[in-house]
């Protein structure tokens, strides 16, 4: 008989330790879930944060360079052979990076260099969109062009860019050309003659070099 109600007893007390487990456990399960989910919802997040490719501008776009005591020089910019070098120069024309800057590099009769930082201003660099670097552009180096200035490092272009007086095809494939003047070609041969320079490489020492007032982004 002590058995008996002994063993009724364990019973009773079983089943109230599982009425009270069941429960327990359900909301064990679902924090787990909630959680997991959580866990997934980030990668997925991040994943697609990752997979984001940066938008560059296309089609034409026209800059105004105004140069002080000069006067303004209209450039049109083409998005599509050189999307990236565009959408740089854009950005920075936008932000007043060349607000202030010079050309300080000038040689008659082939081309005209500047926008160069200054200090406190920074510019990053850029791919270079030109054939010898795998980029097919087919803008030419003929008078009037813009191209970017760049060392030896293909991809170490960033702000200064040129304006080329005479025709330079020696640099076609190599620097990467993104537009061309369309009107101020006469101030190019102006600044071009007219500026001092210390030796044959066209250095121009600060206080002749002709002052970018602005670039204006007119669309």
């Amino acid at each position: 008989m002590c058995y008996n109600r002994y063993g009724e007893g364990m019973k009773k007390i079983l089943w109230l330790v599982v009425i009270f487990m069941i429960p327990m456990m359900l909301f064990g399960c679902g924090e787990r879930q909630e959680s997991n989910e959580e866990s997934s919802s980030n990668k997925d997040s991040e994943v697609s944060s990752n997979s984001e490719e940066e938008v560059y501008l296309t089609g034409l776009h026209h800059v105004e360079i105004e140069i002080e005591n000069y006067g303004t020089i209209a450039v049109e910019l083409n998005a599509d052979q050189a999307p990236i070098t565009v959408t740089n120069f854009v950005s920075l024309a936008r932000s007043g990076f060349y607000d202030g800057t010079t050309f300080h590099r000038i040689i008659n009769g082939f081309m005209m260099q500047g926008g160069a930082a200054k200090a406190g201003k920074h510019a990053d660099t850029i791919k270079g969109e030109f054939s010898s670097n795998g980029v097919e552009n087919t803008l030419l180096h003929n008078r009037g062009a813009i191209s970017m200035a760049r060392a030896n490092d293909k991809n170490s272009a960033s702000s200064q860019f040129f304006i080329v007086q005479g025709n330079a095809h020696h640099l076609d494939g190599e620097y990467a050309v993104f537009g061309y003047v369309t009107s101020g070609m006469d101030i190019v041969d102006k600044i071009c003659s007219e500026t001092k320079i210390e030796d044959d490489n066209g250095t121009v020492l600060e206080e002749n070099q002709p002052i970018i007032k602005t670039i204006r982004v007119l669309d």
